[in-house]
């Protein structure tokens, strides 16, 4: 199992925005906003923000939005909700959320809202309940739920609860790990938990973990690191996180660290890449691993952060 390669890791996030011409990054240019967000949000959790310089990265992120107020994923490219998130989450990381036009940005995400309560990521209409998580997220860290109809919201949420406790990504859709994640997030944001049948939901959750310790997302699936975020954060959202073996997630998750050049995969063994380098950090945080930094399990942002963000501490 080892220890966790705080410095190879922050090294490796460092790397992969310095090669621009490799697989990863190419493959990543659409969604480079996101890449942003998860690298640097680890990088604070491990205590090592400092080492990016955050003007050059406000300054970029300002270039990916859009005359809409939505912010796309790399400059020039269209916006999208979960984009937009990213970029507020990302400006709130470094305390420079000023520099938005936030009734802006704000009317871009209430734009979305559909009749049926439920959100589209961007004009071109695809539904899903991350896009109600998304919304819901950042109209808070903006301070602007009220742009919203937040009952129509919270409606739309509990109608994509199946009789398993979890929720599909719309009404009647199989029950994921991540999406579920987004509806807990957001009846939790919304004050509206109370809609959750906690028990059930979180038998459900606790079956994910398998053998190895890690976890997955839907039964009879490989575990992955990345659901160390979203299966443990609904738990501990939900308040049933000692329903799961947390020393044994532990292990999983440092066994998922390349100890030569750093970074964390899904599985051990496997190619790293800086979303389960980042999802492995922070499932460490929620286990309150020593020297990782807690982090929100609703904002998916540094608990520090998110008293700032809230409370002006």
């Amino acid at each position: 199992m080892g220890e966790l390669e705080v410095e190879k890791h922050v090294n490796y996030i460092l790397s992969v925005e310095k090669k621009k011409d490799d697989f990863e990054s190419v493959v990543m240019e659409h969604l480079r906003i996101n890449g942003a967000y998860w690298g640097l949000t680890a990088l604070d959790l491990l205590g090592k923000i400092d080492v990016v310089d955050s003007e050059e990265v406000v300054s970029w992120v300002m270039k990916c939005q859009h005359e809409s107020g939505g912010f796309g994923g790399n400059i020039g490219h269209d916006p999208h909700l979960l984009y937009t998130l990213s970029a507020i989450q990302v400006l709130h990381l470094f305390g420079k959320i000023n520099v938005l036009d936030i009734d802006k940005v704000s009317n871009y995400i209430s734009g979305l809202q559909n009749e049926d309560g439920s959100f589209s990521g961007d004009m071109w209409g695809e539904v899903d309940t991350r896009f109600s998580y998304g919304a819901i997220c950042a109209l808070a860290l903006l301070h602007h739920l009220d742009k919203i109809n937040v009952e129509k919201a919270v409606k739309y949420v509990v109608n994509c609860q199946n009789l398993d406790g979890g929720f599909g990504c719309t009404p009647g859709a199989e029950s994921h790990a991540g999406q579920i994640f987004c509806c807990v997030g957001a009846l939790a944001i919304t004050g509206s938990l109370h809609h959750i049948d906690k028990d059930l939901l979180g038998w459900w959750l606790s079956e994910r973990q398998v053998k190895s310790g890690g976890l997955n997302g839907r039964p009879e699936k490989l575990p992955d690191v990345c659901y160390s975020w979203w299966v443990l954060s609904s738990l501990i959202i939900i308040d049933r996180a000692h329903w799961i073996d947390k020393g044994k997630l532990v292990e999983y998750i440092l066994d998922c660290q390349d100890k030569e050049k750093g970074g964390i995969s899904d599985r051990p063994d496997d190619a790293v890449d800086v979303f389960h380098t980042y999802f492995g950090v922070a499932g460490l945080s929620l286990l309150e691993y020593p020297g990782v930094k807690p982090m929100d399990p609703t904002y998916a942002l540094p608990v520090d952060v998110v008293n700032r963000i809230f409370f002006g501490k």
